[in-house]
Protein backbone atom coordinates (compact mmCIF):
# COMPACT_ATOMS: atom_id res chain seq x y z
CA UNK A 1 0.00 0.00 0.00
CA UNK A 2 1.15 3.66 -0.86
CA UNK A 3 2.80 5.36 2.46
CA UNK A 4 0.75 8.50 3.58
CA UNK A 5 3.48 10.12 3.28
CA UNK A 6 4.47 9.50 -0.29
CA UNK A 7 1.86 11.73 -1.45
CA UNK A 8 4.08 14.81 -0.58
CA UNK A 9 5.22 17.62 -2.39
CA UNK A 10 5.95 18.12 -6.23
CA UNK A 11 8.73 18.05 -8.41
CA UNK A 12 8.43 18.36 -11.84
CA UNK A 13 10.76 15.65 -13.69
CA UNK A 14 12.52 16.28 -16.76
CA UNK A 15 9.93 14.43 -18.36
CA UNK A 16 7.02 16.94 -17.68
CA UNK A 17 4.78 17.91 -20.97
CA UNK A 18 5.24 21.97 -21.91
CA UNK A 19 2.08 22.89 -19.98
CA UNK A 20 1.55 26.26 -22.95
CA UNK A 21 1.29 22.85 -25.35
CA UNK A 22 -1.13 21.04 -23.28
CA UNK A 23 -3.15 24.75 -23.36
CA UNK A 24 -2.66 24.67 -27.57
CA UNK A 25 -3.36 21.11 -28.16
CA UNK A 26 -7.18 22.34 -26.51
CA UNK A 27 -7.41 25.05 -29.10
CA UNK A 28 -7.82 22.52 -31.67
CA UNK A 29 -11.87 21.57 -30.52
CA UNK A 30 -12.68 25.02 -29.50
CA UNK A 31 -14.41 27.78 -31.44
CA UNK A 32 -11.03 29.76 -32.76
CA UNK A 33 -12.77 33.24 -32.13
CA UNK A 34 -13.27 32.83 -28.37
CA UNK A 35 -9.78 30.93 -27.86
CA UNK A 36 -8.14 34.63 -26.83
CA UNK A 37 -10.67 35.36 -24.57
CA UNK A 38 -9.91 32.04 -22.45
CA UNK A 39 -6.00 33.04 -22.55
CA UNK A 40 -7.30 36.56 -21.59
CA UNK A 41 -8.87 35.24 -18.64
CA UNK A 42 -6.14 32.69 -17.36
CA UNK A 43 -3.46 35.06 -17.78
CA UNK A 44 -5.17 37.50 -15.64
CA UNK A 45 -3.62 35.47 -12.27
CA UNK A 46 -1.70 32.62 -11.10
CA UNK A 47 -5.66 31.74 -9.84
CA UNK A 48 -7.75 32.37 -12.89
CA UNK A 49 -5.15 30.02 -14.80
CA UNK A 50 -5.64 27.42 -12.45
CA UNK A 51 -9.12 27.65 -13.34
CA UNK A 52 -8.62 26.74 -16.81
CA UNK A 53 -5.48 24.26 -16.37
CA UNK A 54 -7.37 21.26 -15.26
CA UNK A 55 -5.66 19.42 -18.58
CA UNK A 56 -2.33 20.59 -17.39
CA UNK A 57 -3.23 19.44 -13.36
CA UNK A 58 -4.79 16.40 -14.85
CA UNK A 59 -1.24 14.91 -16.38
CA UNK A 60 0.42 16.02 -13.53
CA UNK A 61 -1.95 14.11 -11.18
CA UNK A 62 -1.23 11.17 -13.16
CA UNK A 63 2.64 11.11 -12.17
CA UNK A 64 2.18 11.36 -8.27
CA UNK A 65 1.59 8.22 -5.80
CA UNK A 66 -2.32 6.77 -5.39
CA UNK A 67 -3.81 4.36 -2.96
CA UNK A 68 -5.35 2.67 -5.61
CA UNK A 69 -9.10 3.32 -4.78
CA UNK A 70 -10.96 4.81 -7.24
CA UNK A 71 -14.25 7.02 -7.27
CA UNK A 72 -16.64 9.29 -8.90
CA UNK A 73 -13.92 12.07 -9.35
CA UNK A 74 -15.52 16.10 -10.17
CA UNK A 75 -12.00 16.23 -12.23
CA UNK A 76 -11.69 19.46 -12.10
CA UNK A 77 -12.22 20.23 -8.59
CA UNK A 78 -11.39 23.84 -7.08
CA UNK A 79 -13.04 25.87 -4.72
CA UNK A 80 -15.23 27.92 -7.37
CA UNK A 81 -16.86 24.66 -8.53
CA UNK A 82 -18.76 24.78 -5.32
CA UNK A 83 -21.49 26.78 -4.89
CA UNK A 84 -25.01 27.10 -3.76
CA UNK A 85 -28.15 26.06 -5.68
CA UNK A 86 -32.13 25.20 -5.68
CA UNK A 87 -33.11 21.99 -5.12
CA UNK A 88 -35.89 20.46 -7.48
CA UNK A 89 -37.97 20.69 -3.87
CA UNK A 90 -36.89 24.65 -4.01
CA UNK A 91 -34.78 24.13 -1.05
CA UNK A 92 -30.58 25.85 -0.92
CA UNK A 93 -27.85 23.59 -0.41
CA UNK A 94 -24.29 23.61 -1.00
CA UNK A 95 -22.27 21.31 -2.98
CA UNK A 96 -19.89 21.24 -6.15
CA UNK A 97 -21.72 22.32 -9.24
CA UNK A 98 -19.15 21.74 -12.22
CA UNK A 99 -19.09 18.32 -13.57
CA UNK A 100 -17.66 18.69 -17.30
CA UNK A 101 -14.65 16.52 -16.45
CA UNK A 102 -15.92 13.58 -14.21
CA UNK A 103 -14.20 10.39 -14.72
CA UNK A 104 -13.79 7.21 -12.09
CA UNK A 105 -10.35 7.94 -10.74
CA UNK A 106 -8.10 8.04 -7.92
CA UNK A 107 -10.13 10.00 -5.27
CA UNK A 108 -6.56 11.76 -4.28
CA UNK A 109 -6.30 13.41 -7.47
CA UNK A 110 -9.80 15.76 -6.79
CA UNK A 111 -8.41 16.37 -2.96
CA UNK A 112 -5.01 17.68 -4.37
CA UNK A 113 -6.46 19.94 -7.19
CA UNK A 114 -8.87 21.26 -4.12
CA UNK A 115 -5.87 21.77 -1.63
CA UNK A 116 -4.14 23.68 -4.49
CA UNK A 117 -6.61 25.97 -5.31
CA UNK A 118 -7.44 27.09 -1.49
CA UNK A 119 -3.54 27.97 -1.17
CA UNK A 120 -3.33 29.58 -4.48
CA UNK A 121 -6.58 31.72 -4.17
CA UNK A 122 -5.37 32.68 -0.61
CA UNK A 123 -1.78 33.92 -2.06
CA UNK A 124 -4.38 35.88 -4.91
CA UNK A 125 -6.04 37.49 -1.85
CA UNK A 126 -2.71 38.49 -0.54
CA UNK A 127 -3.28 36.59 2.77
CA UNK A 128 -0.39 35.80 4.66
CA UNK A 129 1.31 32.33 4.14
CA UNK A 130 0.41 30.81 7.23
CA UNK A 131 -3.49 31.67 6.77
CA UNK A 132 -3.15 29.54 3.23
CA UNK A 133 -1.79 27.08 4.60
CA UNK A 134 -4.31 27.03 7.50
CA UNK A 135 -7.31 27.04 5.37
CA UNK A 136 -5.39 24.24 2.91
CA UNK A 137 -4.56 21.79 6.49
CA UNK A 138 -8.60 22.34 7.45
CA UNK A 139 -9.86 21.49 3.93
CA UNK A 140 -8.31 17.72 4.13
CA UNK A 141 -8.77 17.36 7.69
CA UNK A 142 -12.12 18.07 7.52
CA UNK A 143 -12.33 15.51 4.29
CA UNK A 144 -10.32 12.87 6.61
CA UNK A 145 -12.45 13.42 9.32
CA UNK A 146 -15.96 13.29 7.24
CA UNK A 147 -14.97 10.20 5.78
CA UNK A 148 -14.29 8.42 8.90
CA UNK A 149 -18.11 9.44 9.83
CA UNK A 150 -19.72 8.58 6.36
CA UNK A 151 -17.89 5.15 6.61
CA UNK A 152 -19.63 4.62 9.57
CA UNK A 153 -23.18 5.75 8.30
CA UNK A 154 -26.20 3.58 6.52
CA UNK A 155 -26.11 3.75 2.97
CA UNK A 156 -29.11 5.33 2.48
CA UNK A 157 -28.26 8.09 5.48
CA UNK A 158 -24.72 8.87 3.44
CA UNK A 159 -26.98 9.30 0.04
CA UNK A 160 -29.53 11.44 1.42
CA UNK A 161 -26.59 13.84 3.48
CA UNK A 162 -26.64 17.35 2.57
CA UNK A 163 -25.45 20.62 3.06
CA UNK A 164 -28.17 22.88 3.97
CA UNK A 165 -27.47 26.68 3.47
CA UNK A 166 -28.39 27.33 6.47
CA UNK A 167 -26.32 25.04 8.00
CA UNK A 168 -23.33 26.40 5.75
CA UNK A 169 -23.62 29.94 7.40
CA UNK A 170 -24.10 28.47 10.64
CA UNK A 171 -20.43 27.46 10.22
CA UNK A 172 -19.53 30.83 9.27
CA UNK A 173 -18.17 32.89 12.00
CA UNK A 174 -18.73 36.52 9.93
CA UNK A 175 -21.25 37.94 10.62
CA UNK A 176 -20.81 40.65 6.84
CA UNK A 177 -20.00 37.74 4.91
CA UNK A 178 -23.48 36.02 6.03
CA UNK A 179 -25.43 38.64 5.19
CA UNK A 180 -23.93 39.23 1.74
CA UNK A 181 -24.51 36.01 1.55
CA UNK A 182 -28.22 36.16 2.31
CA UNK A 183 -28.97 39.04 0.26
CA UNK A 184 -27.63 37.22 -2.38
CA UNK A 185 -30.09 34.80 -1.30
CA UNK A 186 -32.92 36.92 -1.80
CA UNK A 187 -31.72 38.20 -4.85
CA UNK A 188 -30.81 34.51 -6.12
CA UNK A 189 -34.67 33.62 -5.58
CA UNK A 190 -36.43 35.47 -8.23
CA UNK A 191 -38.08 33.38 -10.42
CA UNK A 192 -37.21 33.09 -14.09
CA UNK A 193 -40.09 35.55 -15.10
CA UNK A 194 -38.53 37.73 -12.60
CA UNK A 195 -35.21 38.02 -14.75
CA UNK A 196 -36.99 37.22 -18.09
CA UNK A 197 -36.94 41.11 -18.66
CA UNK A 198 -33.56 41.42 -18.19
CA UNK A 199 -32.22 38.63 -20.43
CA UNK A 200 -34.62 38.82 -23.74
CA UNK A 201 -35.72 42.12 -26.18
CA UNK A 202 -38.24 42.82 -28.46
CA UNK A 203 -36.93 42.30 -32.34
CA UNK A 204 -39.74 42.72 -35.15
CA UNK A 205 -42.36 42.28 -32.62
CA UNK A 206 -40.81 38.84 -31.62
CA UNK A 207 -38.96 38.45 -28.15
CA UNK A 208 -35.35 37.16 -28.58
CA UNK A 209 -32.48 36.91 -26.39
CA UNK A 210 -30.72 39.59 -25.77
CA UNK A 211 -27.54 40.16 -27.30
CA UNK A 212 -24.19 40.63 -25.09
CA UNK A 213 -21.14 40.56 -26.80
CA UNK A 214 -18.66 38.93 -26.82
CA UNK A 215 -20.35 37.04 -23.97
CA UNK A 216 -23.50 36.35 -25.38
CA UNK A 217 -24.40 36.89 -28.92
CA UNK A 218 -26.51 35.63 -32.20
CA UNK A 219 -25.32 33.71 -34.50
CA UNK A 220 -24.35 35.69 -38.08
CA UNK A 221 -22.59 33.36 -40.27
CA UNK A 222 -24.15 30.72 -42.34
CA UNK A 223 -22.81 28.38 -39.67
CA UNK A 224 -24.67 29.69 -37.10
CA UNK A 225 -27.60 30.07 -38.89
CA UNK A 226 -27.39 26.07 -39.49
CA UNK A 227 -27.19 25.96 -35.85
CA UNK A 228 -30.42 27.78 -35.32
CA UNK A 229 -32.39 25.62 -37.74
CA UNK A 230 -31.33 21.94 -36.39
CA UNK A 231 -31.73 23.41 -32.42
CA UNK A 232 -35.13 20.98 -33.10
CA UNK A 233 -33.03 17.61 -33.59
CA UNK A 234 -31.28 19.02 -30.03
CA UNK A 235 -33.93 19.18 -28.38
CA UNK A 236 -35.98 16.08 -29.69
CA UNK A 237 -32.78 14.06 -28.70
CA UNK A 238 -32.41 16.21 -25.26
CA UNK A 239 -36.33 14.95 -24.65
CA UNK A 240 -35.81 11.19 -24.94
CA UNK A 241 -33.54 11.50 -22.19
CA UNK A 242 -35.51 13.09 -19.08
CA UNK A 243 -37.81 10.55 -17.08
CA UNK A 244 -41.28 10.49 -18.11
CA UNK A 245 -42.68 12.96 -15.88
CA UNK A 246 -40.30 15.73 -16.48
CA UNK A 247 -40.64 14.98 -19.90
CA UNK A 248 -44.78 15.73 -20.03
CA UNK A 249 -43.27 19.54 -17.82
CA UNK A 250 -40.72 20.08 -20.67
CA UNK A 251 -43.62 19.61 -23.81
CA UNK A 252 -46.01 22.64 -22.18
CA UNK A 253 -42.73 24.70 -23.47
CA UNK A 254 -41.89 26.11 -27.18
CA UNK A 255 -38.82 26.95 -28.72
CA UNK A 256 -38.40 30.89 -29.22
CA UNK A 257 -34.76 31.47 -29.64
CA UNK A 258 -31.35 30.43 -29.25
CA UNK A 259 -28.07 32.12 -28.91
CA UNK A 260 -24.05 31.69 -28.01
CA UNK A 261 -22.81 32.27 -24.92
CA UNK A 262 -19.02 32.55 -23.25
CA UNK A 263 -18.43 30.83 -20.26
CA UNK A 264 -16.25 30.27 -17.30
CA UNK A 265 -12.54 30.50 -17.89
CA UNK A 266 -11.44 26.85 -18.87
CA UNK A 267 -14.71 25.86 -21.04
CA UNK A 268 -13.95 29.33 -23.35
CA UNK A 269 -14.38 28.18 -26.94
CA UNK A 270 -16.34 25.01 -26.52
CA UNK A 271 -19.57 25.00 -27.52
CA UNK A 272 -22.23 26.50 -25.28
CA UNK A 273 -26.16 27.19 -26.43
CA UNK A 274 -28.78 29.64 -24.39
CA UNK A 275 -32.03 28.04 -25.40
CA UNK A 276 -35.41 30.25 -24.38
CA UNK A 277 -38.45 27.86 -24.42
CA UNK A 278 -42.04 29.66 -23.41
CA UNK A 279 -45.08 27.92 -22.03
CA UNK A 280 -46.59 31.21 -22.51
CA UNK A 281 -45.97 34.99 -22.56
CA UNK A 282 -44.73 35.39 -19.40
CA UNK A 283 -43.88 32.09 -18.30
CA UNK A 284 -40.12 31.24 -19.59
CA UNK A 285 -37.51 28.72 -19.64
CA UNK A 286 -33.73 29.50 -19.97
CA UNK A 287 -31.75 25.99 -20.83
CA UNK A 288 -28.33 25.73 -21.11
CA UNK A 289 -26.76 23.42 -23.88
CA UNK A 290 -23.20 23.15 -23.21
CA UNK A 291 -20.50 21.02 -25.08
CA UNK A 292 -19.06 17.66 -23.51
CA UNK A 293 -15.81 16.35 -24.60
CA UNK A 294 -13.30 13.86 -23.13
CA UNK A 295 -13.14 14.35 -20.23
CA UNK A 296 -8.80 15.55 -19.28
CA UNK A 297 -8.66 12.72 -16.82
CA UNK A 298 -9.38 10.04 -19.73
CA UNK A 299 -6.02 9.94 -20.82
CA UNK A 300 -4.91 8.69 -17.42
CA UNK A 301 -7.92 6.91 -15.19
CA UNK A 302 -9.06 5.18 -18.71
CA UNK A 303 -12.18 5.97 -20.52
CA UNK A 304 -15.66 6.78 -19.49
CA UNK A 305 -18.00 3.45 -19.87
CA UNK A 306 -20.30 6.14 -21.57
CA UNK A 307 -19.94 6.52 -25.01
CA UNK A 308 -21.68 9.79 -25.17
CA UNK A 309 -19.99 12.40 -23.21
CA UNK A 310 -23.03 14.64 -22.23
CA UNK A 311 -24.24 11.41 -20.76
CA UNK A 312 -20.82 10.73 -18.72
CA UNK A 313 -21.69 14.19 -17.22
CA UNK A 314 -24.72 13.91 -16.43
CA UNK A 315 -24.42 10.47 -14.59
CA UNK A 316 -20.98 11.85 -12.91
CA UNK A 317 -23.65 14.48 -11.72
CA UNK A 318 -25.99 12.54 -10.62
CA UNK A 319 -24.21 10.43 -8.49
CA UNK A 320 -21.61 12.92 -6.66
CA UNK A 321 -24.47 16.06 -5.98
CA UNK A 322 -27.19 15.79 -2.95
CA UNK A 323 -29.50 16.48 -5.48
CA UNK A 324 -29.77 17.55 -9.19
CA UNK A 325 -31.51 20.00 -11.91
CA UNK A 326 -34.54 18.18 -12.68
CA UNK A 327 -33.98 19.38 -16.31
CA UNK A 328 -30.35 17.74 -16.38
CA UNK A 329 -29.63 15.90 -19.12
CA UNK A 330 -27.99 15.38 -22.77
CA UNK A 331 -28.40 15.66 -26.51
CA UNK A 332 -26.14 15.03 -29.74
CA UNK A 333 -25.42 18.02 -32.29
CA UNK A 334 -24.72 18.17 -36.08
CA UNK A 335 -23.07 15.01 -35.87
CA UNK A 336 -22.69 11.67 -33.71
CA UNK A 337 -19.19 13.22 -32.13
CA UNK A 338 -21.00 16.42 -31.09
CA UNK A 339 -22.01 15.78 -27.39
CA UNK A 340 -23.84 18.18 -25.14
CA UNK A 341 -25.07 18.04 -21.67
CA UNK A 342 -28.29 20.40 -20.62
CA UNK A 343 -28.92 21.85 -17.69
CA UNK A 344 -31.07 24.70 -16.60
CA UNK A 345 -29.45 28.27 -16.96
CA UNK A 346 -30.49 29.97 -14.09
CA UNK A 347 -31.69 27.82 -11.08
CA UNK A 348 -31.15 29.91 -7.59
CA UNK A 349 -27.29 29.25 -8.04
CA UNK A 350 -25.15 31.49 -5.83
CA UNK A 351 -21.11 31.50 -6.34
CA UNK A 352 -19.72 33.26 -3.35
CA UNK A 353 -16.81 35.64 -4.14
CA UNK A 354 -13.53 33.75 -3.82
CA UNK A 355 -11.97 37.12 -4.67
CA UNK A 356 -13.31 38.93 -1.57
CA UNK A 357 -12.54 35.87 0.89
CA UNK A 358 -10.07 36.94 4.31
CA UNK A 359 -8.50 34.23 6.24
CA UNK A 360 -11.26 33.64 8.64
CA UNK A 361 -13.99 33.10 5.39
CA UNK A 362 -11.19 31.20 3.47
CA UNK A 363 -10.88 29.01 6.31
CA UNK A 364 -14.83 28.29 6.90
CA UNK A 365 -14.84 27.46 3.30
CA UNK A 366 -12.19 25.06 3.74
CA UNK A 367 -14.77 22.93 6.21
CA UNK A 368 -17.37 23.40 3.75
CA UNK A 369 -15.79 21.80 0.63
CA UNK A 370 -14.06 19.32 2.59
CA UNK A 371 -17.27 17.93 3.88
CA UNK A 372 -19.21 18.23 0.30
CA UNK A 373 -16.12 16.36 -1.25
CA UNK A 374 -16.04 13.77 1.10
CA UNK A 375 -19.62 13.08 0.75
CA UNK A 376 -19.37 13.12 -3.00
CA UNK A 377 -16.85 10.31 -2.73
CA UNK A 378 -18.81 8.34 -0.43
CA UNK A 379 -21.88 8.28 -2.65
CA UNK A 380 -19.06 5.68 -4.86
CA UNK A 381 -19.36 3.26 -1.56
CA UNK A 382 -15.69 3.40 -1.10
CA UNK A 383 -15.57 5.23 2.18
CA UNK A 384 -14.78 2.30 4.59
CA UNK A 385 -12.00 1.83 1.91
CA UNK A 386 -10.83 5.48 2.01
CA UNK A 387 -11.19 5.56 5.84
CA UNK A 388 -8.77 2.54 6.57
CA UNK A 389 -6.31 3.85 4.38
CA UNK A 390 -5.96 7.48 6.21
CA UNK A 391 -6.48 6.63 9.50
CA UNK A 392 -7.02 8.68 12.22
CA UNK A 393 -3.60 10.63 12.48
CA UNK A 394 -2.94 13.48 10.12
CA UNK A 395 -0.20 12.48 8.44
CA UNK A 396 -1.93 12.36 4.83
CA UNK A 397 -3.36 15.92 5.94
CA UNK A 398 0.58 17.35 6.16
CA UNK A 399 1.59 15.41 3.22
CA UNK A 400 -1.15 16.81 1.28
CA UNK A 401 -0.94 20.42 2.48
CA UNK A 402 3.27 20.10 1.31
CA UNK A 403 1.75 19.25 -1.94
CA UNK A 404 -0.59 22.07 -2.12
CA UNK A 405 1.98 24.46 -1.60
CA UNK A 406 5.01 22.88 -4.47
CA UNK A 407 1.97 23.04 -7.06
CA UNK A 408 0.53 26.47 -5.89
CA UNK A 409 4.17 27.49 -6.76
CA UNK A 410 4.57 25.08 -10.07
CA UNK A 411 1.13 27.14 -11.22
CA UNK A 412 2.95 30.43 -10.74
CA UNK A 413 5.77 29.18 -13.07
CA UNK A 414 3.22 27.81 -15.17
CA UNK A 415 1.13 31.27 -15.27
CA UNK A 416 4.57 33.17 -16.02
CA UNK A 417 5.40 31.15 -18.96
CA UNK A 418 1.27 31.58 -20.67
CA UNK A 419 2.21 35.79 -19.85
CA UNK A 420 5.83 35.38 -21.54
CA UNK A 421 3.44 32.91 -24.45
CA UNK A 422 1.78 36.13 -24.99
CA UNK A 423 3.90 39.10 -25.02
CA UNK A 424 6.04 36.99 -27.27
CA UNK A 425 3.10 36.63 -29.79
CA UNK A 426 3.11 33.06 -29.99
CA UNK A 427 -0.24 32.98 -28.36
CA UNK A 428 -3.01 35.50 -28.60
CA UNK A 429 -5.19 36.89 -25.91
CA UNK A 430 -7.81 39.13 -25.84
CA UNK A 431 -9.19 41.13 -22.75
CA UNK A 432 -12.72 41.79 -21.67
CA UNK A 433 -13.56 45.80 -20.71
Amino acid sequence: MTPLDSHAGWKPSRKRLDPIKILEAQNKTRIPKLVPIRFGRMMQSPFAFLRGAAAIMAADLSTTPTSGVRVQACGDCHLVNFGVFGTPERGLIFDINDFDETLPAPWEWDLKRLATSFVVAGRNNGLREKDCRTAALELVRTYRTQMAEFARMHVLDVWYSKLELETFLGQVNDPKFVKKMRAKVKKARRSVSDIFPTMTTLRNGKVMIKDEPPLIFHIGDPYERKAARIIFRYIDRYRRTLSENHRTLFDRFRFIDIANKVVGIGSVGTTCYVVLLMASADDPLFLQFKEANASVLEPYAGASQYKHHGQRVVMGQRLMQSASDIFLGWTTGRTKDRHFYVRQLRDWKIKPVVESFNASRLFSYAQATGWTLARAHARSEKAPEIRGYLGKKNVFDKAILKFAVDYADQTERDHAALVRAIRSGRIEAATED
